[in-house]
């Protein structure tokens, strides 16, 4: 076995191995089994057919009628029983690949959402379109699979019951099918496979690429219609399906070679048994009958041992998705996978209090230090406030600070995810109802309607509810609301939480003045620390101490009373 196909079996069996060996294995071994049952019946009827085949056909060149319609009685017989077990094969197999795919986008899911993996995944450039990696990629390898495990198993047992059949004809038409099978197999692999699979795996992401700028284009459309955009964005939709087509072209010319090949391979075995086996038949030794009966066990065999023949081109696509599955599994570790290269990494440490030990911040790709050597500490009910240049680094600070960015070194002293809130200046609108935006991110708290209402209230929007029709409605929120509104909601979040230190990345730059001082004030009455990035001098006295970030990793630090903005 070439080292290519050995790696390709091991991230199979990597990927596949974990449903049959866990909390699932007696459901999908019960399945599976009841599956073979059903395959069994049907190669012994399939036998039976072949059987039954040669008997009509040599009851009509004996002009015995009989015999004839004895066999045609006989086949309908079969009919009756073996369409049932042949209906009942194909439910079975689609319940088995829908539970197994339920399980292994379980496990992927978890796994994506487990540590933020789903924000790292961002700017790791060896994973496009994860999505689609776990809504399309999983669905065609549970089925692919199961297609072409059942293919094997279906095989063996037709192998085994038509040699025998074949055996008891012509020995002579044994041997040539070994040979003639050999011969396909090693052609297909050598000749067309390294190529096909190749452009298999680029069109998965090609496809994948196309579809990501169409969504991208359909989630952003205002800002498009507002700069303009749509003959850019055309281009860059053109350009991503060109390159899919340009790939399909590619893929297609190196399919045909395969499909002469296939075509000719399996249209000469409509001959070649008749041809091996004629003289026996002409000269009264054999029965027409047998003859058609050998024409089908022949090509029953050669079906059964020319598996990478005649499915060769599904092969190619089932290693691309099983390469890009198993790519996207290594990235998804079931620990936190925010370990920094070689430049290190910023230590994350759970403590009662929040405080930053000679931190120094570097881009993600080390290739800028954005903080130098910074050490500040925010203690309960004294709020700091960053201020700095725009690409200074104060967003990215913020990141660390969050647990999001570890690029750099030094130590995060911060407390646990139930005690902290990040409110961005783009707030996140989840899809549901109105008490869905406003509960988010909890999952189990409880309020009333009149909590609700009073809460909308305090954030300055009391007849939201009332706009849309209740807190049940269900809108795109982040369409029907403005940004102003997005900010205010996002705040209602805050005071309903109540975390002991709250975040806010220029979360009020959408709203005027009052309504920012209103805010803020009703968060310094619930004893909720703020850590703020801002410009505006109006909110500087919501918070007891300023660090200044100079833009050259440089940092000064200020109390809030005898800070003053330079504009």
């Amino acid at each position: 076995m070439k080292p290519a196909d050995k790696l390709l079996l091991q991230r199979f069996w990597a990927l596949a191995s974990p449903f049959w060996q866990e909390d699932e294995k007696w459901k999908a071994w019960g399945l599976l089994s009841l599956l073979v049952i059903l395959l069994l019946g049907q190669t012994q009827f399939a036998v039976l057919f072949n059987e039954q085949t040669g008997e009509f056909t040599s009851a009509l060149a004996a002009r015995d009628e009989d015999r004839f319609w004895a066999s045609i009685r006989f086949c309908l017989i079969l009919l009756a029983v073996a369409v049932p077990i042949f209906a009942s094969y194909y439910f079975v197999r689609d319940k088995l690949a829908i539970h197994w795919r339920r399980w292994l986008t379980s496990r992927f899911l978890e796994r994506y959402f487990s540590h933020r993996h789903f924000y790292e995944l961002n700017a790791n450039n060896a994973i496009d379109n994860p999505d689609q990696r776990v809504a399309e990629d999983i669905a065609t390898f549970t089925q692919r699979s199961l297609f072409f495990l059942l293919i094997i198993i279906s095989s063996t047992l037709q192998l085994i019951a038509f040699s025998t059949v074949l055996w008891s004809i012509s020995h002579e038409l044994v041997y040539f099918l070994v040979f003639y099978a050999a011969a396909g197999t090693l052609v297909v692999i050598y000749v067309f496979g390294k190529r096909l699979m190749k452009l298999n795996f680029n069109q998965l992401r090609r496809e994948a690429d196309f579809r990501f700028s169409l969504v991208r284009v359909r989630e952003n459309a205002e800002s498009i219609a507002f700069y303009r955009g749509e003959a850019q964005e055309l281009k860059q939709v053109k350009q991503r399906f060109g390159e899919a087509f340009n790939n399909f072209n590619r893929l297609i010319r190196s399919q045909l070679g395969l499909n002469f090949f296939q075509h000719g391979y399996n249209l000469l075995t409509l001959v070649i048994p008749s041809a091996i086996i004629a003289s026996r038949v002409l000269s009264g030794e054999l029965e027409v009958g047998r003859a058609v009966q050998a024409a089908g066990a022949f090509a029953m065999v050669l079906s059964a041992i020319s598996l990478i023949v005649e499915n060769f081109e599904g092969l190619s696509r089932f290693a691309a998705g099983v390469d890009r599955l198993d790519s996207l599994a290594k990235v998804l570790p079931l620990q936190a996978a925010s370990q920094a290269p070689a430049g290190g990494s910023i230590l994350s440490v759970e403590s009662p209090h929040l405080a930053l030990e000679a931190l120094t911040l570097h881009t993600p790709n080390y290739d800028r230090i954005l903080v130098k050597n910074l050490s500040v500490a925010v203690p309960p009910g004294q709020g700091l406030m960053i201020v700095g240049e725009s690409g200074c680094g104060k967003s990215s600070l913020l990141r660390a600070i969050a647990g999001l960015w570890y690029s750099g070194s030094g130590t995060i002293f911060r407390p646990g995810p139930d005690d902290m809130l990040f409110l961005p200046q783009q707030p996140y609108m989840q899809v549901g109802s109105l008490r869905s935006q406003l509960l988010y991110p909890s999952r189990v708290r409880a309020c009333s309607d009149r909590e609700l209402v009073a809460l909308l209230e305090k954030v300055n929007l009391p007849d939201l509810a009332d706009r849309f029709g209740g807190l049940d409605i269900e809108k795109d929120w982040h369409k029907v609301l403005s940004i102003g509104e997005q900010q205010r909601l996002a705040f209602a979040r805050l005071l309903l939480t109540r975390p002991r230190f709250a975040i806010l990345d220029e979360a009020t730059s959408a709203l005027d003045i009052p309504n920012e001082a209103f805010l803020y004030e009703q968060l310094v009455e619930t004893q909720t620390t703020l850590i703020s990035v801002g410009h505006r001098s109006t909110i500087l006295k919501f918070h007891s101490q300023v660090l200044e970030l100079t833009g050259d990793s440089d940092w000064l630090s200020h109390a809030a009373t005898d800070f003053h903005f330079n504009h």
